[in-house]
């Protein structure tokens, strides 16, 4: 006869998450070969000394980890995930019965800690991986490849109203100029299209003289630093002789994504930049996240 299987889940008794996750499981490679106790020194000023215990910051990176193994590219589906996977809840710690973070607390924490704490978590891990003599250091490839950004098209709009709209949204005159705003972005997106008249950029030089050489290099040295500024554009481009269509659009989603070329289109995205050691472990040694459309001390392959 055809069975039926009913649902029902019996309290568990004398089994514990240790014996669940097999023992060649990655997520115990992991725990026995990477140590991250170094984390706490670089996020205690961020701290009270007194009130609530906090989320441990080494589960905080354990589950940025986790992101980054498994593709995930929300902190709400990191959670999700985390759930229902007993390797990552003994990877973090936690036994069946404890409560996870809720995502909203891994947002909070990311904001406070800042791009700085990162950064030191990432050389951090590469130290390590010297130490381990997982880097050649001989030969490093770049790459660079294209991300697609969570931004419609559609979202895409003038960049004087823009900054125009969120500036008054909240002024008392928001209500009585916002009619006259909307009539001027219509005029506006009537009359600015893709292929719109830009002036023409200056022929490139095919020898420099002691003194421009002396100059163009006293002009690259100020140049846009991408990693100071966190990898957000420089959009003061007006004295370079031409203008990008990033320039002049931008999305009322994600501003710091840009119009790009794809497969099926024009999508919204970034570039995201690998440097990686050429040894057989192929480590990342650096990486930065850029728009699309950038100008500063690199250029468009």
């Amino acid at each position: 006869m055809m069975g039926r299987k009913e649902r029902h889940f019996a309290p568990l008794i004398n089994v514990s998450v240790e014996q669940l996750v097999p023992q060649d499981h990655f997520y115990r490679h992991v725990e026995r070969t990477l140590d991250l106790s170094f984390v706490r020194e670089f996020v205690q000023k961020t701290y009270a000394h007194g009130g609530r215990p906090s989320i441990d910051p080494i589960v905080f990176f354990k589950l940025h980890l986790v992101m980054f193994f498994e593709g995930i590219r929300s902190e709400r589906l990191l959670m999700r995930h985390a759930s229902d996977r007993l390797s990552v809840r003994w990877f973090l710690g936690y036994d069946l019965n404890e409560p996870l973070p809720d995502h909203s607390s891994l947002t909070k924490i990311r904001r406070r800690y800042g791009i700085e704490v990162f950064r030191r978590f990432f050389d951090t891990i590469v130290e390590q991986c010297q130490a381990a003599g997982l880097v050649w250091g001989k030969e490093l490839y770049i790459d660079s490849t294209k991300v697609e950004a969570n931004a419609s098209v559609d979202s895409v709009k003038p960049r004087f109203f823009v900054g125009a709209h969120l500036a008054n949204l909240f002024s008392p005159e928001a209500d009585k100029g916002g009619a006259e705003a909307v009539q001027e972005v219509s005029q506006e997106e009537s009359t600015l299209s893709e292929y719109e008249e830009l002036p023409t950029p200056k022929p490139l030089p095919t020898s420099l003289s002691p003194e421009e050489d002396a100059a163009l290099t006293q002009h690259n040295e100020a140049r846009h630093d991408w990693i100071e500024q966190e990898g957000a554009q420089d959009r003061r481009v007006t004295s370079r002789g031409y203008q990008r269509m990033a320039d002049l659009r931008v999305s009322t989603t994600d501003p710091d994504a840009t119009l790009m070329p794809m497969k099926d289109g024009t999508d919204m995205g970034y570039r995201t930049h690998y440097v990686v050691d050429g040894g057989r472990a192929r480590i990342i040694v650096a990486a930065l996240v850029t728009p699309k459309a950038r100008h500063g001390q690199s250029t468009d392959a």
